[in-house]
């Protein structure tokens, strides 16, 4: 998989996410200029950090497909370190830490082997059981559940359900097995997971309103949600076709998907957040705060839409190897 074989649909939206970034540049860098007194620092940041984001996901995209898969683990990585480090374990612990840190690569060699039927028992069946054995070899039994379930919890939320994003990379095409419509597929994912936030924020900044969780995230309204849904879906419905395999109706009723399930992936963070009081859960990417900040609502989105595109096109009768 490389930037010539890519197709020509693929390109321009690529392209087109470039084009944008430009854009929001030059007008952050005006407003700047015309507004000294402001302080849009923080805006400067964030888009700053959106061209780094872009353009290493470009690149993991258009390199190679195992360089892709390879992404998403490092990127799980990272989300699930970030999580551990929000919330307290027992020194025991550590030592189960390893098992749970040794899932991610197993996770994503079962997508590099399609074998989806591992893929989708491995972390909730078989960690789900070997992480409390560990446990109870090493004999504390003090704030056990608290450890094992946030452990467990940990490796669904950052590993299991991102992994989702990177088996869409090897779904093959009903029509065509040799061929792997998946770089569409997860851009569509993505950028709609994203375009979902961005939308809810504006429309919520600029409606204000009722709030919708107040006790979980005051900054949620009501006009925004549905601003967002109804932005994203229609966008959605107009660009899965041109993106992916999908038809009109399946880009409409998948940009619903993604953006209810965005919002509620949002709002699950946001629980864990004030849970821990905490405003961010790190500091990585400037502007934005953690990896879990920029990929909270992709936790909900990429399984919700993997299986959505699944089962729609029963892909599960297509692949190679040992997942065939």
């Amino acid at each position: 998989m490389n930037l010539e074989i890519l197709s020509i649909e693929v390109r321009w939206f690529l392209a087109s996410i470039g084009a944008i970034l430009v854009l929001a540049t030059v007008i952050v860098q005006a407003l700047i200029r015309l507004k000294p007194q402001a302080d849009l620092g923080n805006l400067a940041r964030r888009v700053n950090s959106w061209w780094v984001m872009t353009g290493v996901f470009t690149f993991a995209m258009v390199l190679s497909r195992n360089i892709s898969i390879g992404f998403f683990a490092f990127i799980s990585f990272l989300a699930l370190k970030e999580f551990l480090s929000l919330i307290p374990t027992r020194r025991a612990d550590r030592r189960v830490l390893f098992w749970a840190y040794l899932a991610i690569p197993l996770q994503f060699l079962w997508i590099y082997m399609e074998w989806y039927g591992l893929f989708i028992i491995f972390i909730p069946v078989y960690m789900f059981l070997l992480l409390p054995l560990r446990m109870l070899v090493i004999g504390q039994t003090e704030g056990f559940i608290k450890a094992i379930g946030t452990i467990h919890w940990g490796l669904m939320l950052t590993v299991f359900c991102l992994s989702h994003t990177a088996f869409l990379l090897i779904l093959r095409s009903p029509d065509a097995p040799s061929e792997f419509p998946g770089v569409g597929l997860v851009l569509f994912l993505v950028v709609m997971t994203q375009l979902n936030d961005v939308c809810q924020f504006l429309w919520g900044k600029a409606l204000g309103g009722a709030k919708i969780l107040p006790k979980v995230s005051p900054g949620k309204t009501w006009a925004g949600f549905l601003g967002g849904v109804g932005t994203t879906t229609i966008a959605a419905w107009q660009i899965g076709p041109f993106l992916t395999v999908l038809d009109s109706g399946q880009s409409l009723l998948a940009g619903l998907i993604i953006s209810i399930g965005g919002f509620i992936g949002d709002v699950n963070l946001s629980a864990l957040k004030r849970d821990m009081h905490v405003k961010d859960s790190g500091s990585l990417l400037p502007g934005h705060g953690g990896i879990l900040d920029r990929i909270d609502s992709l936790t909900y989105t990429a399984p919700l839409f993997f299986h959505f595109v699944y089962w729609s096109f029963q892909w599960h009768t297509f692949g190679t190897g040992i997942g065939k």
